[in-house]
């Protein structure tokens, strides 16, 4: 940990009720991790939690120390190696650890991803279009799960690759990739959002998925079945605005359906390395110049407007237990959007609402 300011920031994320957006909101309004600690306990009171505890110093000092022993690092949005495509999005990691080298996340990107249960044949080739896509000096983004992930890992391990786990930094998972995840910690980079000690679980993978579609110019889809985890992370790299690429395959084999569907949607049709490079490589100026704004308005102390009573129950009231997009909420509140922001944080860090895809919001409990 680097300083007093990075310890703070850890505190705040690791805290009760906040998440990536609502991280970002605070630092946006308080301009430092200190200061919306200070706040928290008065916004938490005015959504109608009585009392809300930051999580102990004692914590963040026992993750940080168990970060240390895993050999891991921590980096910051707002850090200058942050990475800048994974920067653009609107629920960026505020925090993740990593082990290996960090500089690959200056480097092109493309992810790579498919079918745990893939074939032998999807398999090998794989592992040699990871290869090849090393040679066109962009590194390879994936999950380190079985199968796919597996093969794009092995493929691109000498030339660059970049492994997103859903766990803590020191968990092996799968556990036939203890081997695989070590070296990718030593000649790649192994990413984790989770704290050390967390052992993965089903709704861990979706938040995994987002990192590795917002780290790569595109995503490459090989094998998968309708409503993979490997589709959502090619949906979440379209509604990135990335490029979403897919391997066609035989329509008799089940584990091809998800890429034939995604041709059928609008994917563009790939069969190696080189139509790769030529797809995402005229983007990439564009694709990475928004970092120092970005940095900036991270940094930057925004305007704290309380509401009034009536305003802040007329916002509630249009809240329900569907889903609702919050400029939605400023239509028809008529409320500026800053207050009607400041009610759903206030809300948010009691405990009564919930944040989905696409910046919608829904009370809960």
């Amino acid at each position: 940990m680097n300083n007093n300011n990075d310890f703070d920031k850890l505190r705040l994320l690791r805290s009760p009720n906040i998440g990536p957006v609502t991280y970002r909101q605070l630092i946006t309004r308080f301009g430092t991790a200190a200061e919306a600690l200070k706040a928290i306990p008065d916004l938490a009171a005015r959504g109608g939690k009585r009392r809300f505890s930051a999580v102990s110093e004692v914590s963040i000092e026992n993750e940080m120390e168990a970060t240390r022993r895993a050999g891991g690092s921590y980096l910051f949005f707002g850090d200058p190696a942050y990475p800048a495509l994974l920067a653009q999005l609107d629920n960026a990691p505020p925090a993740f650890t990593y082990r290996g080298n960090h500089r690959l996340l200056d480097r092109m990107t493309v992810a790579l991803v498919g079918a745990r249960n893939a074939s032998a044949g999807a398999c090998r080739f794989a592992r040699q279009l990871a290869l090849e896509l090393g040679r066109e000096d962009l590194a390879v983004v994936s999950g380190l799960a079985r199968g796919i992930d597996t093969a794009a890992h092995i493929g691109a391990l000498d030339s660059g690759t970049i492994a997103v786990i859903a766990g803590g930094i020191d968990v092996v998972y799968p556990p036939e990739n203890e081997a695989l995840q070590g070296e990718i910690a030593e000649k790649g980079l192994l990413i984790a959002e989770a704290p050390p000690g967390t052992e993965p679980r089903a709704r861990h993978f979706p938040y995994r998925n987002r990192i590795i579609a917002g780290l790569s110019l595109g995503t490459v889809v090989v094998e998968a079945a309708p409503r993979s985890g490997s589709l959502i992370t090619a949906r979440l790299a379209a509604e990135m605005g990335r490029e979403v690429m897919a391997i066609p395959g035989s329509p008799l084999d089940p584990r091809a359906r998800g890429c034939n569907q995604l041709i059928r949607e609008g994917a563009t049709l790939v069969q190696n390395a080189e139509e790769i490079a030529e797809l995402i490589k005229p983007f990439d100026e564009r694709m990475q110049r928004t970092y120092a704004r970005q940095a900036v308005e991270e940094k930057a102390p925004g305007e704290y407007n309380y509401e009034s009573e009536a305003e802040r129950q007329a916002i509630i009231d249009l809240l329900g237990m569907t889903y609702v997009s919050v400029d939605e909420l400023v239509r028809q509140s008529g409320a500026p959007p800053s207050v009607v922001q400041l009610v759903l944080l206030e809300l948010e860090l009691a405990g009564r609402l919930e944040r989905g895809a696409g910046a919608k919001v829904r009370m809960v409990g």
